[in-house]
């Protein structure tokens, strides 16, 4: 392997293919998404299994995959970070889009995709004013190979939410 094909690596997502669940394994993931604090007792009777049963598919769906962490769903205006951003950004190398990686670890950034279409790179950024988001935007542009950034602020938001089960 090349290094060029080594640095992509680096960068893209790994393939997965879809994991096998049934109808209550679809039942006990939709309850998680609606309230992750539920106890294996209140799933239980959800899915009409004992606690054991539901703790035991739980615990399979953790290892697969299928539930990749148990969070708190926070509201970013209650957080002080009111302006809610998409970014569009449009590099010249896939170097440049590597060096948007370091942005991950930022709080305001929220997610991060590489993308097909006008532009290279996707950032769900969340900040607290328009300086901050100014001072953001300024750090993106700063970087070699930033060809342009297209910025894309919500006005209100009626949907946010991840994969239904």
């Amino acid at each position: 392997m090349n290094a060029f094909d080594k640095e992509k690596d680096g960068i893209r997502q790994t393939r997965h293919k879809p994991a096998d669940f049934d109808a209550i394994d679809r039942k006990i993931l939709g309850a998680l998404a609606e309230d992750s604090g539920r106890s294996y007792s209140e799933l239980s009777e959800i899915v009409n299994l004992s606690a054991p049963a539901v703790h035991d598919r739980v615990k399979r769906l953790k290892r697969d995959g299928v539930i990749k962490a148990t969070v708190a769903v926070l509201d970013g205006c209650k957080l002080g970070r009111t302006l809610l951003t998409f970014m569009v950004i449009d590099t010249s190398s896939y170097k440049a889009t590597r060096a948007l990686l370091q942005f991950t670890s930022r709080r305001e950034v929220e997610e991060l995709h590489t993308v097909a279409g006008d532009g290279c790179v996707l950032i769900k950024v969340r900040a607290a004013d328009t300086e901050s988001l100014e001072n953001f935007l300024m750090e993106i542009q700063s970087l070699e190979g930033v060809r342009s950034v297209r910025s894309y602020i919500a006005l209100s938001t009626f949907l946010e939410r991840g994969p239904p089960p």
